[in-house]
């Protein structure tokens, strides 16, 4: 197969988010699902609008193949506490003091053009990311050999055990097609991997992947997996209604009855993704508006009605969260004992929030709104049109926010645009989700969207750290973090305590609440979904390695 590539610049593609989340009525009972073809999974991700083809899995505008394309050397449940999941790899070791870690990897692995699969493209994947600092989110900076066709090893000159799960999570790339590819800023168009699935056929509309029958772990039982491009959250529930989709992790109405509404179907919810309004933070690094003023961003977060905004936005299946961004409650062990606020405030507080914007200067005007030095404290929402939960929880905002002083506008635009506006810096605030690292443990959240070593100045390409923010002191906890066994709890926990009492004073990202997020899937269909007697996978479509793990999971039923 030959490598289709097309040139964009990085700015367009490095939007610095997720999962990439990141990251929604009808009247039938609901159909079978899907299409005539027991075998094909129909699936929808929530981006709104239509699919632009990018399978470049180091792009946070790619539209998929991480996971099921192209696959990392082993994969961690981030779900619940388990052992890493063999993929590429069969084995890894660090050596005592945390420099070397040793990895052996899968004999008779083949890419998908028939080429074989061998340690020198570990190595030079690897390589590839350290020599791009735009996609080196994870701040690799080690060495990297090739031993043997089957062994590899990453040197670092200092410890370096908390990076083991990101470096063992990193999808692989073929160096024979890779080897002339700018990994920041090329588009794929036909991905070469070594995954359960290959495409099969791409549209604007809809894309496909097929089974590849040349897997190492045997061609998966769902042989088809087609992605529809729907025009939002609406669009989605609809389609659940109406039997034409098996799996969607976004909201439907009354979800909390989705198999008495929609026999084939059942819901499933999983907290894990911690809802924020995201704050273009640093006026060093170019950001322009009230927003850079921490004392805005706290006044916001102490303005939010948040036992509203559950209700009304997110049918009460949102849960508590921590400012200090640790999940609560499975690593509730890891706050500060000096943080006062446990968790999010869930009824507004007016008064704290007056005292903190007038202690900074503002001033209320006639209109009931502040303003300072001429500067009228108004404040623009993005958010991607459809996402109808996430457009309620603005608009409650809105209202909320106008009772404290502050106005909030909400500006709606397509996936891709919200994407290019946060990975350029040209936004105010954005309301997203932060996600989860690779195990239970807040040193990943941290790194990924708190160091600056991801961020830029605005009209350059972020990384995740979207926000822009800068602050030594929380570089300096995490980088020292690095060096640190994950089991050392008490030589981690000042640096915990320092990253904590720095992010929850400047709040670059405004807490809002932990998502619930919820599957709806077809179980008349497909069985071998998720559950609590068998967690092996976050249950989110967008998730991507999560998604490819269950996609071999599942059995047609018919």
């Amino acid at each position: 197969m030959s490598l289709n590539i097309r040139r964009r610049s990085a700015a367009a593609l490095l939007a610095g988010a997720a999962a990439i989340g990141l990251l929604a009525t009808g009247c039938s009972s609901g159909g079978s699902g899907g299409n005539g073809d027991p075998a094909t999974l129909i699936a929808y991700t929530g981006q709104a609008g239509d699919y632009q083809i990018n399978f470049n899995p180091f792009s946070p505008s790619r539209i998929g193949a991480l996971g099921t394309i192209y696959e990392p050397l082993f994969f961690h449940n981030k779900a619940e506490v388990s052992d890493p999941v063999p993929l590429l790899g069969t084995e890894s070791a660090w050596n005592e003091d945390g420099t070397v870690l040793s990895v052996t990897l899968r004999e008779g692995v083949k890419w998908s053009d028939g080429e074989a699969f061998t340690a020198e493209d570990v190595a030079f994947t690897f390589d590839m990311i350290k020599a791009n600092p735009a996609i080196n989110t994870g701040g690799f900076d080690g060495e990297v050999a090739a031993v043997d066709d089957t062994h590899v090893t990453l040197t670092f000159a200092e410890p370096a055990f908390v990076r083991g799960p990101d470096l063992l999570s990193t999808p692989i790339v073929p160096e024979h097609l890779w080897k002339d590819v700018n990994p920041a800023e090329d588009v794929m168009e036909e991905p070469v991997g070594t995954g359960a699935y290959v495409l099969d056929d791409f549209k604007p509309q809809a894309f496909t992947y097929k089974a590849n029958p040349d897997y190492w772990g045997g061609e998966p039982k769902v042989k088809q997996i087609r992605f529809l491009a729907l025009s939002g959250n609406q669009a989605g529930a609809d389609a659940i209604a109406a039997g034409t989709i098996d799996w969607q992790t976004g909201p439907i109405p009354d979800i909390q009855n989705t198999h008495e509404n929609f026999p084939n179907y059942d819901a499933y919810t999983q907290a894990q993704n911690q809802m924020v309004l995201a704050s273009c933070s640093s006026a060093d690094m170019g950001c322009e508006g009230p927003q850079t003023d921490p004392a805005v961003r706290q006044a916001l977060y102490y303005a939010m009605d948040r036992t509203q905004i559950n209700s009304l936005a997110f049918m009460d299946t949102a849960s508590d969260m921590s400012p200090t961004f640790a999940l609560t409650p499975s690593q509730d062990s890891f706050v500060s004992a000096a943080v006062t606020e446990k968790t999010v405030p869930t009824e507004p507080d007016a008064a704290k929030a007056a005292e903190l914007l007038e202690g900074a200067g503002w001033t209320k005007g006639d209109d009931g709104i502040y303003a300072k030095d001429g500067e009228r404290l108004s404040l623009t929402i993005e958010i991607v049109t459809g996402w109808t939960d996430y457009i309620t929880a603005v608009d409650t905002i809105a209202s909320q926010a106008a009772a404290a002083g502050i106005e909030v506008k909400a500006a709606q635009s397509s996936w891709n645009e919200w994407t290019d506006k946060k990975g350029k810096g040209n936004f105010q605030l954005a309301i997203d989700a932060l996600w989860q690292g690779p195990t239970a443990d807040p040193y990943y959240l941290y790194n990924y969207f708190f160091d600056s070593g991801s961020g830029a100045k605005v009209g350059e390409a972020a990384g995740n750290n979207y926000s822009r923010y800068n602050n030594p002191a929380v570089d300096e906890a995490i980088d020292a973090l690095v060096q640190l066994p994950l089991d050392d709890a008490a030589a981690r926990q000042p640096y915990f305590d320092t990253i904590q009492a720095e992010i929850v004073r400047d709040m670059p990202y405004i807490p809002i609440l932990t998502g619930g997020t919820t599957s709806v899937w077809n179980t008349a269909k497909f069985t071998g979904w998720p559950s609590d007697d068998d967690l092996y996978a976050f249950p989110a479509v967008w998730s991507a390695l999560d998604a490819a793990e269950i996609f071999k999971h599942l059995e047609p039923q018919g």
